[in-house]
């Protein structure tokens, strides 16, 4: 079963957005079976849209379309679709009702063009969008299934998930498939495919393996397709005890795991309340942790010592230590994290220290040098990374590994 993905939008084409929306659809569509063949993306144009319909529709059994649905006159996905259906606008009262009461509940004035997104295609099924004012649409023609979606991604995602893809599965013979992702840290890509050599090689012919790294984090990810007697979970889980006796040091999470959540639930058990010196990654680290709901059972707090002063005055470093090593040392980034965990009276604490870069490294120190320390009343160790040349990278590999750290040290802790 092959698919493909239309985004409709100027925005997208010149770059303001980030289609996010077509990783998500690829990503769902590929977990039930559905293979993605081609991503296109089109601006608000009648003849674009066409275009596009006709050459995906002679590829693909499924076209998902997202975006051009607003109550704007730029967006005329909705009309371009009705003249390729060869349908008409009809009120939908139900639709409307809908609208108002959203709009009036946000204290906003429905006007007619509010009104307008209420009138619908009378050859479609509707996707309600319980979020918003554009409604999903599911079109059939010569064998194609189209589906017009909303572009705001919080909406599109909902729809997807409530009504389409249930709808999806009924009407298509879907293959049994299954996956497992395994969340590694603290190995490349290339050098990951190296150690693992092996054991990939002697994977049964229905599972496949796929590499998908990111800034800080592989993911692996074992798919079992048309598994003999739909035993796909069995067969991927008998792989996975495999690779997690090869590389136990390096996996810290599955699936939707984050790195936070896993070493949030570590604190937790432990009974251990964490605090955060940070530099260099100026708050990212207590964002992430932050993020994770129900934080305030272990985070107690951080500082943001960006400057020398701020970390002397804040965290009690030796400025004979700065004047001796540098602010990116491993004397340094020890006293930082000793000097948060004592000042909030924590068991637990990490600090970084580093070179974000563009400017700032030397021959010694380059950009994305950074050392990162992990603190309890027994002991105080540091690590040396570098990270490159990047300075948003290394601001997210710095947090990753800081919170991976934190992690090992927990699992050691008693």
């Amino acid at each position: 079963m092959l698919a493909e993905i239309i985004t409709i939008g100027d925005e997208i084409l010149i770059g303001q957005v980030i289609d996010t929306n077509s990783a998500f659809l690829a990503d769902e569509l590929n977990k039930i079976g559905i293979r993605v063949g081609q991503i296109t993306s089109i601006r608000d144009d009648r003849d674009c849209i066409i275009n596009a319909l006709n050459e995906a529709s002679q590829r693909a059994g499924l076209v998902v379309i997202t975006g051009g649905l607003g109550p704007t006159s730029d967006d005329i996905t909705k009309q371009t679709l009705t003249e390729y259906f060869n349908a008409k606008l009809v009120l939908n009262a139900a639709v409307l009702e809908h609208i108002k009461s959203l709009l009036t509940a946000r204290g906003v004035e429905v006007n007619d063009r509010n009104v307008s997104q209420a009138e619908l295609p009378d050859q479609c099924r509707l996707l309600h969008n319980a979020s918003g004012t554009a409604q999903g649409m599911w079109f059939e023609k010569n064998n194609t299934v189209f589906i017009s979606l909303p572009g705001v991604p919080y909406e599109m995602k909902a729809i997807m998930t409530d009504y389409a893809l249930p709808m999806i599965k009924v009407a298509f013979r879907l293959p049994p498939i299954q996956h497992y992702t395994i969340l590694t840290h603290g190995l490349a890509e290339s050098a990951m495919a190296v150690k693992i050599a092996s054991w990939e090689q002697h994977l049964p012919p229905q599972v496949k393996l796929a590499y998908l790294p990111s800034p800080g984090i592989l993911r692996l990810r074992l798919s079992a397709f048309n598994p003999v007697d739909n035993n796909g979970n069995a067969l991927l889980a008998k792989e996975i005890l495999k690779l997690e006796s090869l590389i136990p040091e390096y996996i810290f999470g599955y699936n939707d795991d984050t790195l936070e959540a896993v070493t949030g639930n570590l604190l937790r058990q432990k009974k251990c309340h964490l605090s955060v010196a940070e530099s260099c990654t100026g708050g990212k680290i207590a964002s992430m942790i932050t993020g994770v709901p129900g934080c305030s059972d272990y985070f107690l707090g951080s500082v943001t010592s960006y400057s020398n002063e701020s970390k002397c005055k804040l965290l009690g470093v030796d400025p004979e230590s700065i004047r001796i090593h540098g602010a990116v040392s491993q004397a340094v980034a020890e006293e930082m994290a000793r000097g948060v965990r004592e000042r909030f009276s924590a068991e637990i604490s990490m600090a970084v220290t580093g070179i974000a870069g563009p400017a700032g490294g030397t021959s010694e120190k380059p950009v994305g040098t950074t050392w990162i320390a992990v603190s309890t009343a027994d002991s105080t160790r540091a690590e040396k990374f570098n990270f490159g040349e990047h300075r948003g990278r290394n601001i997210h590999k710095a947090a990753i590994a800081a919170l991976f750290m934190l992690r090992s040290e927990l699992i050691r802790m008693a």
